[in-house]
This record gives structure tokens, sequence and C-alpha cells, in this order.
């Protein structure tokens, strides 16, 4: 029998992404044989006619409107609540991100690496996808990172602590362990969070062999840390949930620094009012 797998994406005004991304989702997922696949996917409020698109050329979508101002975490929240609530019962859920586009391997990659973490552990593991910056580079953009930063495929299997949530492989059994995405959230910090609490519940979190997908980051310093922004929007956006969002990211350093949260609060108001002395300090 094969095994059944729900694909979460959440997505705001970038509609031909998304329908890449879709498209290259339908063209990786004609490489695997082992599975039958649904998506679920949270149009966030668009108004570039980002659902109607979907809904043409790609019907078998379960489309789910959002309020407007879930972003990406609480829209994965959704995304993820509507599968499990579904008559179906997955045995695998990959998050997706819609401005990241598969290649055609890609579920056959994260699946092979799934196999090998698995028969080294004993149990299941969470599996990241490493992402690069463009078609014809191998520069990494997004994936498993650790302490030291970016965990770049080597062609070997390899541990990392925190996963970033471009496109991800969650077992069922990690699912029914520590649940969904964490109601902490609002946008980032959700995928970093949800990695750190499936280590701590005893599982790994592992990268993939290779890279599988094609994801460029955002250019340049965050604005909320960007001394050619202006000092009051650095400040709005340190508490804005497209910034840093500061509440948010203090609950996160509470949840896994414990006191230490403090130190990075901050080290955060700091960097926001002075960018430049933050840097020159730091070095």
């Amino acid at each position: 029998m094969k095994k059944q797998l729900a694909v979460l994406i959440t997505c705001f005004n970038r509609k031909e992404d998304t329908l890449s991304c879709i498209h290259s989702l339908s063209r990786s997922f004609e490489n695997t044989s082992d599975f039958t696949m649904n998506i679920y996917l949270v149009d966030d409020g668009s108004t570039d006619g980002t659902s109607e698109a979907i809904a043409k050329s790609f019907p078998v979508v379960n489309l789910i409107q959002g309020t407007g101002n879930l972003f990406w975490n609480k829209g994965m929240r959704l995304a993820w609540q509507t599968a499990i609530n579904s008559p179906t019962k997955y045995d695998y859920y990959i998050w997706l991100n819609d401005d990241t586009i598969l290649d055609k391997n890609s579920l056959a990659e994260l699946f092979l690496t799934y196999t090998k973490a698995v028969k080294k552990e004993g149990h299941e593991v969470i599996v990241t996808g490493a992402c690069r910056m463009t078609n014809d580079e191998a520069n990494f953009s997004y994936g498993g990172r650790d302490e030291k930063g970016p965990v770049i495929p080597n062609g070997k299997i390899q541990e990392c602590k925190y996963i970033n949530g471009n496109v991800v492989l969650v077992p069922s059994g990690v699912y029914h362990s520590i649940g969904i995405l964490s109601p902490d959230y609002t946008h980032a910090m959700g995928d970093f969070d949800y990695g750190i609490r499936a280590i701590n519940a005893g599982y790994k979190c592992y990268t993939t062999e290779n890279f599988v997908a094609t994801c460029p980051t955002n250019n340049g310093i965050p604005k909320w840390c960007n001394p050619e922004t202006p000092i009051i929007k650095r400040l709005k956006l340190l508490y804005d949930p497209l910034g840093l969002n500061l509440p948010e990211y203090n609950t996160f350093r509470r949840k896994f620094w414990r006191s230490k949260w403090l130190v990075y609060a901050v080290k955060a108001h700091f960097k926001a009012l002075s960018p430049t002395l933050y840097t020159i300090i730091k070095k």
C-alpha cells in the first residue's frame, strides 16, 4: 500500500512564485512511485489572483483561505491542522515555502536521506532539504544549521540542530509526539522551534546529502538592524512580524536558553538602536 503524503504551503501575493513552486512539486512527485500526495495551501488574503490561478492550473490543490494576518507560521499551522483533520491519515508531512523550486529528484532525495538516517538512528527523524541560491551555483541559502553556521551538503547524511522551513520532511511519529508548529509565533522562528523541540523529545534532525531545491535568500542586512534604515523604522521593525518581532524572539530564547534570554533581548535592542557600533564591538 502506498504511503500518504501531505504537502503544506502558505502564500501571499506571490502568484508566479507559488505557481512555479507547485509545478516543481508536481514534477518531483512524478519521480516517486511509493506515495499518494495531497497538497494543502493557505492563501492568506492574496489580492493578485493567486487562488484563482491555482484553482485553474492545479485543481487538485486543497485551497484554504486565510485571514490576511497569518504570515508563515500561522499559515502553516492552519494548513497542517486542515490536513490532520481530513479523513486521510498521513504517514508524512512536508513543509514547502512557496518561493522554493524543487529539483526533479528532490522528493526522492528527501526520502533517501530519511531512510538512511532512520537506519542509523533506529527511529524516525526530521529531514530538511538543502537549498541553493540559484540554479547554476551550489551556494547554500537555506536548510540545516548548527552553532557554527550552515551544514553544507557533502554527499553524506549529516545531523543539524536548526532547520529552515523551506522544504522539510516530518514523519507522522514526530507529529504525534510533539504536535504541529508552535502557536507562539506569527511568522519566523517556528521552524527553529520545531527542530529543537524534536531534538529535546529524543529525535534527530538531518539535512539532505545533496542540494534539492533553489531558493534565494533575502539580500542585504535585515532592515531592523540596517544602519541605512532610519532609526524610527528600525525600532518599528524590531517589533514587527516581518522584522525581528522582539516579543516572540524573547519567547523563543526563553524556551530554550532560559535565563540567558535577557542577554539576547538587550543585544537585540542595542543592535537596532546602534547597528554600526554593535558591529564594531562584536568584531
